[in-house]
């Protein structure tokens, strides 16, 4: 049994996946304060949010298997991914496909119950990911531009959901969502290509194309430094629109200036212990803004 939960576990990328149903699921606690806060619902649907971390959950899974099905043969290629279930020979794409598509509609079908929008997004999302960001990978770096977007949808997503099926809508409401998507967008950059300083010469024997110059160099170094830079103004959003306090546009300006700084540290260095040091500031950034956001959350 172990062995099949493992390959499960790769086949749906079980650390990204807990990312994105976070993600989501923190924005959708905020979006019922504020539904809550102006007597829409009695308290939150915990009910709706529990379907909406199994929905995003399998959307999330069934769009990473629609990924490694088309990129399987070049999977075979790379170090950190010749492992994987279908690279390795565990598991035939026919299988991976049918787990797709039943994990898609399934999670498609639990999202929609919450509203129309979210159904739709999470759609959106598989295709965008899997059909679009997958390929282009090979072709240019604008390909970490196209992941962004369905990278940055599940805050979106979690908000809209908490709006269940309610028939009026504030301008607040969509203020609060395009902001949260927007902050997690920014964040993808310096995240996307620190992994790619320290995956690229993973990378390279696959073709894909993902550091801004496809190379490690000054210049995408500075671009990777920008980008930090560019995610502070972007953090103090909430504070700056009033549904977040000050402890959370402290919390976000400190958190970018470390990020900035170890971004800095690259542009200086052009080194791997660099590269890898602003990954994982970017793994603890993002959930750590979004929950002081969520417990320093106004609503009005």
């Amino acid at each position: 049994m172990k062995p099949y939960l493992a390959d499960f576990s790769k086949l749906i990328k079980f650390r990204l996946t807990f990312l994105v149903v976070f993600s989501a699921s923190i924005t959708f606690l905020m979006g019922s304060k504020m539904q809550v806060s102006r007597g829409d619902i009695p308290g939150i649907d915990w009910n709706g949010w529990l379907i909406l971390i199994a929905g995003g959950f399998f959307v999330t899974a069934a769009a990473n298997c629609f990924n490694e099905i088309i990129e399987k043969d070049l999977d075979k290629l790379m170090t950190r991914t010749k492992d994987r279930p279908m690279p390795a020979g565990r598991m035939t794409t026919g299988q991976g496909l049918v787990m797709g598509l039943v994990m898609g509609m399934f999670g498609t079908w639990l999202l929609g119950k919450l509203n129309l929008e979210t159904g739709l997004l999470s759609v959106f999302s598989i295709l965008l990911y899997a059909f679009a960001y997958t390929p282009m990978k090979r072709k240019s770096p604008i390909a970490v531009f196209i992941g962004a977007i369905p990278g940055a949808l599940p805050p979106l997503i979690g908000y809209l959901a908490a709006l269940g099926k309610s028939t009026t809508f504030y301008p607040i409401d969509y203020t609060i969502a395009v902001i949260l998507f927007l902050v997690q967008f920014a964040w993808q950059f310096p995240h996307f290509w620190a992994i790619a300083w320290v995956l690229d010469d993973d990378y390279k024997k696959a073709g894909f194309r993902l550091l801004p110059t496809t190379k490690r160099d000054k210049i995408s170094a500075l671009i990777t430094l920008l980008s930090a830079i560019i995610l502070i103004p972007i953090s103090l959003l909430p504070t700056f629109y009033g549904f977040g306090g000050y402890y959370i546009g402290g919390i976000s300006l400190i958190a970018g200036l470390v990020f900035a700084w170890y971004a800095l540290k690259l542009y200086l260095n052009l080194d791997l212990p660099s590269a890898k040091k602003l990954m994982f500031c970017s793994f603890f950034y993002l959930p750590i803004v979004q929950v002081v956001l969520l417990f320093d959350f106004i609503t009005k």
